[in-house]
């Protein structure tokens, strides 16, 4: 199941890249969605579980949320990174040639298209509905993955057919990701603190990328309802499945 979930994310993440090419001013709602469904997933079902399978504490903390915090700010981190490597190449200049910024950015959303996968795959073998519920917020994830992983590169000035490689790269990776779990059992409390890793890191995704450029052009109410609806289905998809 987990294998045939990442087919859909690389399909996802292709038809993301595809709509950057097409899509002009429909994007923000889609974004919008994509960022209710993430923090929905983190809030609803991808952290309550992480407390469950971690349930060791730090200093008084619980494990779990410590590396929810870890995350975001790894998260944080890279992104910063990725930006200060853009100033120093001359990102900050109006024609934004900087072809390997543009790269470098692009292999980022690869490495973590990889990581989504081994969620995925996590999230199956702590149950069929956590792992519907993240598949769900990562196929969300990876279409805005295949949209802004082709425009990145476009942008920076690298060849299409580069663009179109990355893109391809960028889908390829959940399922490799997937498959590297599907033979390896990873023990309860592992997987408790990888989930909260990575909810802190989808967390960040949604607040300070997806979320942000959905109202950048567009700060139209019906861009904040497709949030909420998206974080409402979560909590309809949790409540069904049972938690």
């Amino acid at each position: 199941m987990a294998v045939f979930v990442a087919l859909g994310a690389f399909l996802m993440t292709l038809a993301g890249g595809w709509t950057a090419q097409r899509v002009t001013d429909r994007r923000h709602l889609v974004l919008g969605l994509a960022g209710g469904l993430m923090l929905g997933v983190v809030g609803l079902d991808l952290l309550p579980e992480a407390l469950h399978a971690a349930d060791r504490e730090v200093f008084g903390v619980p494990a779990a949320l410590l590396l929810f915090v870890a995350g975001f700010l790894l998260a944080h981190l890279v992104e910063r990174t990725l930006a200060a490597r853009q100033a120093a190449h001359g990102g900050g200049e109006h024609n934004h040639r900087a072809p390997e910024v543009g790269l470098t950015a692009a292999a980022a959303m690869v490495g973590h298209s990889a990581m989504d996968g081994v969620a995925i795959g996590a999230a199956f073998q702590v149950g069929g509905g956590m792992g519907a519920s993240v598949a769900l917020a990562v196929i969300a994830h990876d279409f805005a993955d295949g949209f802004n992983t082709f425009t990145i590169t476009s942008l920076y000035g690298n060849a299409r057919r580069r663009a179109i490689g990355m893109l391809v790269a960028d889908a390829c990776a959940p399922l490799l990701g997937v498959l590297s779990t599907v033979f390896v059992h990873i023990p309860e409390p592992v997987l408790g603190g990888y989930l909260g890793l990575f909810g802190g890191v989808l967390l960040y995704l949604a607040a300070a990328e997806i979320l942000p450029e959905a109202h950048h052009e567009h700060p139209a109410r019906s861009t904040l309802l497709f949030t909420v609806a998206g974080a409402a289905f979560i909590w309809l998809v949790v409540g069904v499945s049972g938690g």
